[in-house]
């Protein structure tokens, strides 16, 4: 999901948004709610339960009415990707405030801004947090790398501090609201993606290393020791987020089928899904042909999906049977 903080308020108002599907009948079919933004990636369920979505195109989050669909500017003028990744890449929320996280934008690939964590002081204001890309610079991984500031990918809360992965660097970072970064937990060249959190647990989805075959596209889990990390769930292509739904139900977004033009490039259109997770550790296709999804959002029995082309899909009843085999990925 890459984060949401809800309230009760939050949850209600977006149950209410989701009552339209049936509670008997199985997942829908994608439904298009938004259309028109520029490059979206990361996601958050925030204030007043809209959903807010990152721009990097445009440098931009904008808030969204889960109901309607209408399209508001919650922040604009952050900074423009310079290559076909990064910019503002995610959104978080901590009592009330919100923070964004920033990727490839430093020297190291012609851009002139810091990597790292910023908080929203205004509509057009900002304040560098922590500098992630000095960070890692200074403290480069055990992974190979050829981006030096790394490619910080998703945000979430976790126990008083922040939780960044970094899907170049192989690593998940912890960074204080005051501005300390240090490594939470590093992985082999495993591609860490999306994250959230269950209790004193974190959830991390891995699109694996190219060309990312299905067997490499995992969920797993980990706490805040050292102990080894647990695969939770595997078996979709390029997995790029992670979400908990009603009952502890596990969503994982696959973006699909690799489109080998590079690493780091997207997958291919219309060959993404969102999946389910069963109890033997596998996962189940509830709504596939979906153009490059980057992010996830499951409230109640409803998710949304947010793709590379600007538009956000909702799928209904997702926790419900699917109707025949379903499939996996």
């Amino acid at each position: 999901m890459r984060t949401a903080m809800l309230t009760a308020l939050t949850l209600t108002t977006l149950l209410a948004a989701c009552s339209r599907t049936s509670p008997l009948a199985g997942p829908t079919a994608p439904e298009r709610l938004v259309t028109g933004l520029q490059n979206a990636q990361g996601s958050t369920v925030g204030p007043a339960g809209a959903l807010f979505v990152t721009e990097p195109a445009a440098g931009r989050v904008v808030r969204i009415d889960p109901q309607s669909g209408a399209v508001t500017t919650f922040a604009s003028g952050l900074p423009l990707p310079i290559v076909g990744l990064g910019g503002v890449m995610d959104v978080a929320f901590v009592d009330g405030t919100g923070y964004v996280l920033v990727s490839l934008v430093a020297s190291d690939v012609g851009g002139r801004d810091a990597v790292g964590l910023y908080r929203v002081d205004g509509t057009q204001n900002f304040s560098l947090v922590a500098d992630l890309g000095a960070y890692a610079v200074a403290n480069p991984p055990d992974t190979e790398f050829f981006v030096p500031t790394g490619v910080p990918y998703a945000l979430e809360f976790f126990e008083g501090a922040f939780l960044v992965s970094d899907g170049h660097h192989n690593r998940v970072l912890r960074v204080t609201r005051g501005g300390e970064v240090s490594v939470f937990r590093s992985f082999g060249n495993t591609v860490p993606t999306g994250l959230d959190v269950m209790g004193g647990t974190v959830y991390m989805s891995e699109a694996g290393p190219v060309p990312h075959e299905p067997q490499t596209g995992r969920v797993v889990s980990f706490g805040a020791g050292s102990a080894p990390e647990t695969v939770v769930a595997s078996g979709a292509r390029l997995l790029v987020d992670v979400e908990f739904g009603r009952g502890g139900t596990l969503f994982a977004l696959s973006q699909g089928v690799w489109d080998e033009v590079e690493p780091g490039s997207p997958a291919r259109p219309d060959t993404g899904a969102l999946v389910r997770g069963n109890q033997d550790g596998t996962l189940t296709v509830i709504a596939g042909t979906l153009d490059r999804p980057t992010s996830l959002e499951v409230v109640g029995d409803t998710a949304y999906v947010v793709t590379l082309g600007g538009e956000v899909w909702t799928v209904g009843n997702v926790t419900r049977p699917v109707s025949g085999s379903g499939g996996t990925q």
